[in-house]
């Protein structure tokens, strides 16, 4: 079986944008729920639906895979699901290592859906010397110590973070100097990494920020920006449209995306 180190998702060289690499695991999710029910064909319509886009972004986004459907009938969804899980690269098995073993870092260690997924986790490693040995999920914890010579051993190309905030940078510095090219960042902090290395910030406290407003604007309750726009409180410096073009801040598809990667 192939290992992450070996070889690499081939979307960036096929000129897949960001924004569709970003949706196509919802559609495998949604795709692989149609498989369990034993469902053959599924139209754009229904598959946009329960994968929250609408169904001419699907169609633009499988036509960079080279899936068209077919007319009246639809898209073959055991095809869809073997493609795009080719594409994200989930048809291979890839070596991951967890280092913060602490209730979060547990908690990942013990979710079901990474071996699912193409996804192993190869080694648990944690800086207290207390947790050396220590099962979790059936996986002995390793100290940081030895953190090059598992990625070394494991042949490991990602790597997750879930340590505190102070030690995040220090941890994803030893791992990309061993060779992780690929990291997921829990940690409430930005890392700062060298060209060629992909970081993705997870940031619960984001996403819960984000629903509260949403809360708030359902409950129908004035937001303070709204409050200064009204009362005129905007910098007469500001140029003149620039609150209504917000092209920059778009994504290839014109979507502006609701959290940022870091």
């Amino acid at each position: 079986m192939a290992t992450g180190r070996t070889h690499r998702p081939a979307t960036r060289s096929r000129g897949i944008p960001e924004a569709t690499v970003a949706r196509l695991p919802l559609y495998l999710r949604a795709l692989t729920a149609l498989s369990e029910r034993s469902v053959p064909t599924v139209s754009s319509e229904e598959l946009a639906a329960a994968a929250g886009v609408n169904s001419a972004k699907l169609r633009k986004d499988f036509s960079y895979l080279g899936s068209y459907g077919t007319r009246g009938v639809g898209y073959d969804v055991e095809y869809l699901v073997y493609q795009i899980s080719r594409e994200l690269g989930l048809t291979q098995d890839w070596p991951v290592v967890i280092v913060g073993i602490g209730n979060l870092g547990a908690a990942l260690a013990n979710y079901g859906g990474f071996a699912s997924r193409g996804f192993r986790v190869a080694a648990l490693i944690d800086a207290d010397p207390a947790m050396a040995g220590k099962p979790v999920a059936g996986i002995p914890v390793q100290h940081t110590d030895d953190l090059e010579k598992i990625i070394k051993d494991n042949g490991v190309s990602i790597g997750v973070i879930a340590t505190p905030a102070g030690a995040a940078q220090q941890v994803c510095d030893r791992l990309v100097a061993a060779g992780v090219t690929s990291i997921l960042n829990f940690a409430p902090t930005v890392l700062s990494v060298p060209d060629g290395v992909d970081v993705r910030k997870v940031d619960l406290s984001i996403e819960l920020q984000i629903l509260a407003f949403h809360e708030q604007r359902k409950a129908g309750e004035e937001t303070p920006l709204e409050t200064a726009v009204g009362e005129g409180a905007l910098p007469s410096a500001a140029p003149r449209g620039a609150a209504a073009d917000d092209s920059a801040d778009q994504g290839p598809d014109g979507d502006v995306p609701a959290v940022m990667p870091a």
